[in-house]
């Protein structure tokens, strides 16, 4: 199982970066460093990747841009639902590429396009994400595609990791459970 933790400004601060990095490490083996609200996102994602390196991530992401993926020396890129042009172009660059989807139509076309990964949400109620999938609806999606699937979406508790993990899923995802 993969534990997936997707930073923000609100789980991941450059004043205390070492201290997060360490908490983010105690409980998960995969990190994607996302901040979409600041204008220094690649002088960043270079200190992120300098001190994350230091703990025991299986594979540390940067969001978006697969070029600076690459140019920095990430394992990959954190694809968004409007990216699957870039999924062929990020592999061809040797990168490990995961891509949100939403759909199951999203998800088959991550697979024919070569995605490592895909993150499938919002499983469960999270903010401004719409009605949530459910984990009969993952369960369906598991079955239909062979890429692995992560749950994504309001996962905060050790009850929904291990409805994630029984529908399937090679792992589950988030933003607020890595927080605290």
């Amino acid at each position: 199982m993969i534990a997936y933790a997707i930073t923000d400004p609100t789980t991941l601060k450059f004043t205390t970066l070492e201290d997060d990095l360490k908490r983010f490490s105690k409980r998960a083996d995969m990190i994607l460093y996302r901040d979409k609200s600041t204008d220094m996102y690649a002088k960043n994602a270079q200190l992120f990747l300098a001190e994350a390196r230091e703990h025991n991530f299986k594979k540390i992401l940067l969001h978006r841009s697969y070029k600076l993926a690459h140019k920095l020396g990430a394992d990959g890129v954190h694809l968004t639902s409007n990216q699957f042009s870039e999924i062929r172009e990020a592999k061809s660059l040797n990168l490990f590429v995961t891509i949100s989807t939403h759909t199951k139509d999203e998800a088959l076309k991550a697979q024919m396009l070569g995605a490592d990964m895909i993150t499938y949400s919002p499983i469960f109620k999270s903010p401004n994400k719409g009605t949530p999938k459910g984990v009969e609806e993952l369960k369906e999606l598991i079955a239909l595609v062979d890429t692995p699937v992560i749950a994504l979406g309001g996962i905060l508790t050790q009850e929904q990791i291990d409805l994630s993990i029984e529908s399937g899923a090679f792992g589950f995802a988030s933003i607020r459970y890595f927080g605290d």
